[in-house]
């Protein structure tokens, strides 16, 4: 092959994968696990590595391909290090540098964005492609909206619901209205949208081609449509502000006529703003399911929020090391459980982010990380305002940029975002970055032989890599989702398939687990499934269990979820010897402390399930009349009534409910337990009285009424009930003949 066809097919090796990257938000790989998030992550993946390796060819042979350096690529690499080494000291440090499915972020992640940052940086600048490539990113969103559109259009009944755009677009995956597309999720869409308008409006107002221009605004106003029917607050926050910060900008550094217009947009923004605050509490919009939410943007709303980033602060001083070296990526997991706070009770379980991009850094990589991450922002600005950007670019970008650190103040990036904000700065640096010169004075490489082995050795290195790296993953991905799935031969199947997933997880391995170990509680809930079927996936999973909490022993949800699965398997020894290290783990959890009492109670414990009940209530009790969880009530009072103290129940219950007759399992189940059948009778009458209809309700009560003592009430309340329900008449007829024969005491 002679020296150019080398050079060529580098080029338009790289320049393909580099082009395929802005279609990575359509990726959605239905056979892989998590399919929203798996597909577009390795899709992404092998592509940089792809471009990447062609590069390397293409800058051994020609200097201009060669990287450049600014302060925001010294900052990058210096950000990319750092986590190397955080993660080398992370509480689970497989995990922080390669994640899981659900997020499929982790250093691994960090470095494959660098490499895309490197290779765009250059070989775009140098080919004048970075226009063609926005356009493509450009195109791509439109497809996004488009797809975004069928959503609303079917959840609206604009479309009939039986087309064929409703069956295949037209289901918003999270539920509600929310639009989320082909990125599965409403954050996610909205700042993948966020970026687009502005770069749809930076390209149209730098472009000479009216047409073009009038395009690119109407995408720009179509995209940030799209944004709006996310309904999230923050990145719309963002998009405000972000556009306002432009006009001040515009009405301050532009000439005359561009000042007109901006401090027109400045008022124009202003009555926008201020009349929706001044209306936000008419029907009109409180009524609107988008509107409403944007409504309800208040400081108690963000209750949640303040509560997990104080929990995260307080976990990132927690010593010199955490300050320094942080808990390393996908280490606020264990943050959210050391200093959890109980005012969290009613919210998700398990939070593995603080919900904003900002404090994450600080708690995974420290304060070296935190102010790194800060200063790609800030070396954007700076590179920005610098180099020879027209003012037009220099206010867009900034505009950018303030929107989606305003976003990013309320929750945490993914694949889409990273590309974006990737792609923006190798934009800035492609202008801004000055030539390198222990890179301009490398030697290139010539002669065919010496550049047919470098392209060889190149190609040979990039194959090991996609087997080695992505391919474990990808088949890990794609094999949860067959063990999950029916087998042709049943659960022998399904067994086989489980024990191949559990020995080729890759680096999933504890949602492999965490999965084998719920399909297993079923399939022991299961009546059709055979026991020695039963005992061989319930052994399974448990030892596969076993294993992932050996490698990572201070993770409290394995050590709940363990617990969970011995329980369901029998062993009860051992399920509170797991939640016991789990609750010294997370010690302020009320699911966790509940959970012990729940589990001594089967075992008889019924002074120590009290003890555990009332525990969990006292992180947070009802104060004044006020009860923050009514479900702690009520196990404070079904632990009261455990151990024979019902006066104190009844004061809880009345305070907690304003009544005795509180339908909640717990007290059904307490009552049950301490033959306090007056309770019981008066909640199943209240539970009759409200389903009618319903014959499991009407004969537990007859089984009540014949506990306590009642047979005569018990077997009217049958017949009363069989006269008017036929159906009921076999099941009735079985019971009255229990009663009767005293079978039931």
């Amino acid at each position: 092959m002679e020296d150019s066809s080398i050079k060529i097919v580098a080029r338009w090796i790289t320049l393909a994968a580099l082009f395929l990257i802005p279609f990575t938000p359509l990726i959605v790989a239905n056979s892989y696990f998590f399919p929203f998030i798996t597909g577009k992550a390795f899709f992404f993946r092998i592509l940089v590595e792809i471009a990447f390796a062609a590069w390397v060819v293409l800058a051994l042979i020609d200097k201009k391909y060669r990287p450049r350096w600014s302060w925001i690529s010294v900052i990058l690499v210096a950000f990319v290090v750092w986590m190397f080494i955080a993660d080398l000291f992370a509480v689970n440090p497989q995990k922080a540098f390669w994640s899981n499915f659900e997020r499929m972020e982790g250093w691994i992640t960090l470095l494959h964005l660098l490499l895309f940052f490197v290779v765009a940086s250059t070989v775009l600048r140098v080919e004048k492609l970075w226009r063609s490539w926005w356009y493509t990113s450009i195109g791509v969103a439109a497809l996004v909206g488009a797809y975004g559109v069928a959503q609303l259009g079917c959840s609206s009944d604009f479309f009939i619901k039986t087309g064929a755009i409703c069956q295949n677009f037209g289901t918003i995956h999270q539920g509600g209205v929310r639009l989320d597309a082909s990125l599965g999720n409403a954050t996610y869409l909205a700042v993948y949208m966020l970026f687009h308008t502005f770069i749809a409006g930076w390209l149209a107002l730098t472009t000479k081609r009216r047409w073009l221009k009038y395009t690119l605004l109407s995408f720009a106003v179509f995209f940030a449509f799209i944004l709006f029917s996310t309904a999230t607050r923050g990145t719309i926050l963002g998009l405000a502000g972000g556009l306002f910060l432009a006009a001040l900008l515009s009405a301050f550094t532009m000439g005359k006529r561009a000042r007109w217009w901006a401090g027109g947009a400045v008022i124009l923004l202003l009555l926008i703003g201020g009349g929706f605050w001044a209306a936000k509490d008419t029907g009109a919009i409180r009524h609107d399911p988008i509107l409403g939410r944007i409504a309800s943007i208040s400081l108690s709303a963000g209750q949640t929020r303040f509560t997990i980033w104080h929990m995260a602060f307080d976990g990132f001083t927690e010593s010199p090391k955490t300050v320094v070296l942080g808990w390393g990526q996908e280490g606020y997991n264990y943050v959210f459980n050391t200093y959890y706070e109980p005012s969290l009770y009613a919210q998700e379980q398990w939070f593995d982010r603080a919900h904003n991009a900002f404090v994450d850094w600080f708690v995974e990589g420290g304060l070296p990380a935190g102010l790194l991450y800060l200063g790609l922002f800030i070396s954007m600005l700076f590179m920005l305002w610098r180099a020879p950007f027209s003012r037009k670019e220099q206010i867009i970008f900034t505009a950018l940029l303030a929107g989606y650190a305003f976003h990013n103040l309320f929750v945490f990036d993914n694949i889409t975002s990273y590309i974006a904000f990737i792609a923006v700065l190798a934009f800035v640096e492609s202008t801004a970055g000055k030539p390198v010169p222990a890179f301009e004075r490398a030697p290139v490489l010539t002669g065919t032989g010496a550049r047919g082995i470098s392209g060889a050795l190149v190609a040979a290195l990039l194959a090991l890599t996609i087997f080695t790296l992505d391919a474990p993953g990808m088949a890990a991905a794609s094999g949860l989702i067959t063990a999950l799935s029916p087998q042709q031969n049943g659960i022998k199947g399904s067994i086989a398939a489980w024990k191949w997933e559990a020995t080729h997880s890759a680096f999933a391995s504890q949602e492999v687990r965490e999965q084998l170990l719920v399909f297993a509680e079923q399939a022991v809930r299961s009546r059709s499934i055979p026991n020695a079927d039963k005992l061989k996936i319930a052994t399974l999973a448990i030892t596969q269990m076993q294993k992932e909490v050996q490698e990572v022993p201070f993770d409290a949800r394995l050590r709940f979820e363990l617990a969970i699965g011995y329980a369901s398997f029998g062993n009860m020894k051992e399920a509170l010897a797991q939640i016991s290290i789990a609750r010294k783990l997370s010690p302020k959890k009320e699911s966790i402390i509940l959970q012990e009492g729940l589990f001594k109670l089967q075992q008889g414990d019924k002074k120590g399930a009290n003890a555990d009940f009332q525990t969990a209530y006292t992180l947070a009790p009802c104060v004044a009349g006020h009860c923050p969880f009514s479900d702690l009530a009520a196990y404070g009072a079904a632990g009261d009534v455990l151990v024979g103290k019902e006066a104190a129940a009844v004061v809880l219950l009345k305070e907690a409910f304003g009544t005795t007759t509180v339908d909640k399992p717990i007290l059904a189940e307490a009552y049950v337990i301490s033959k306090n059948y007056a309770p019981l009778l008066a909640l199943y009458k209240e539970r009759a009285a409200k389903r009618p209809n319903a014959t499991t309700t009407v004969l537990q009560l007859a089984v009540i009424y014949a506990k306590d003592k009642q047979p005569v009430r018990a077997v009217a309340v049958i017949r009363a009930f069989v006269k008017t329900h036929p159906a009921a008449a076999d099941a009735g007829a079985r019971l009255i003949k229990d009663i009767t024969q005293g079978k039931i005491k």
